[in-house]
């Protein structure tokens, strides 16, 4: 095949992945109701005759345990990082193009914890990329803060969920462990917990619009819930809450200095 047509052929397939037709299919349609009116029955093996059934061992490795290990023994945010990048127990790696680890100021007083990544933030491999993260950017320019200076952003998934589904509770329970080591070792002041799969992951809770504005504590250092920005791009009104919010932490970090 000529290079032009391979090319051309690997962008096609990479489009129809991207629209989630992600299997494959027959030359030929087949009928699924055009079934046999009688179902053969099959003969039984005589008694004596049957083989015993064959015990198939059980996968005794348990992901989440392995996680932990694995994320305790980091002793730097490089360290983490090669860490969750050598994890190969959450499928969503398989499908992701990118590992999308963090961005920004490590050791920052502010870090942000978003949900998971989307399809820019899974091309670029940095978080909170596309629409979301340029909102995002402005909100935090508005109280003086801004990603390459003072403030460190990461996500629960590092991963992107296909057709940007919801996190499963057993991938963000894998991914637990990397997120509690990867505050211990930025060490922020602050954390700023966006979305409600983020105050579900850290503070074992949901309901965002019930949470947010309201300080809490979450892995021992003050936390503050807030709306996510994309939820702000659908709904435009509740902008006057995450104004709120942003002059809460402002303030926070005014008085904490």
């Amino acid at each position: 095949m000529e290079s032009a047509e391979y090319h051309g052929a690997l962008a096609a397939l990479a489009w129809q992945i991207e629209l989630g037709a992600d299997e494959c299919i027959a030359d030929a349609p087949v009928n699924r109701y055009d079934v046999p009116a009688t179902v053969p029955k099959v003969a039984k093996a005589p008694a004596a005759a049957q083989t015993p059934a064959v015990q198939i061992p059980q996968n005794t490795v348990d992901p989440v345990v392995v996680a932990q290990q694995v994320a305790s023994a980091a002793t730097d945010l490089d360290g983490l990082r090669a860490a969750l990048a050598a994890y190969d127990h959450c499928e969503l790696k398989r499908g992701a193009r990118n590992l999308v680890f963090s961005d920004g100021v490590a050791g920052a007083r502010v870090m942000i914890v978003g949900e998971a990544p989307g399809r820019d933030e899974d091309i670029q491999g940095k978080p909170f990329v596309g629409r979301a993260g340029q909102l995002l950017d402005k909100m935090l320019a508005a109280i003086n803060l801004c990603r390459d200076e003072s403030v460190y952003i990461t996500n629960v998934l590092p991963w992107r969920p296909p057709q940007n589904r919801d996190p499963k509770p057993e991938e963000v329970a894998m991914m637990q462990p990397f997120l509690h080591r990867h505050i211990e070792l930025a060490n922020p002041d602050v954390l700023v917990v966006v979305g409600n799969h983020s105050c579900q992951a850290l503070l074992g809770k949901r309901g965002i619009t019930r949470l947010r504005g309201n300080w809490t504590e979450a892995r021992g250092k003050p936390a503050l819930p807030m709306f996510h920005p994309a939820y702000l791009l659908r709904n435009p009104a509740a902008k006057r809450e995450a104004w709120a919010d942003l002059l809460s932490l402002q303030a926070h970090l005014r008085d904490t200095k």
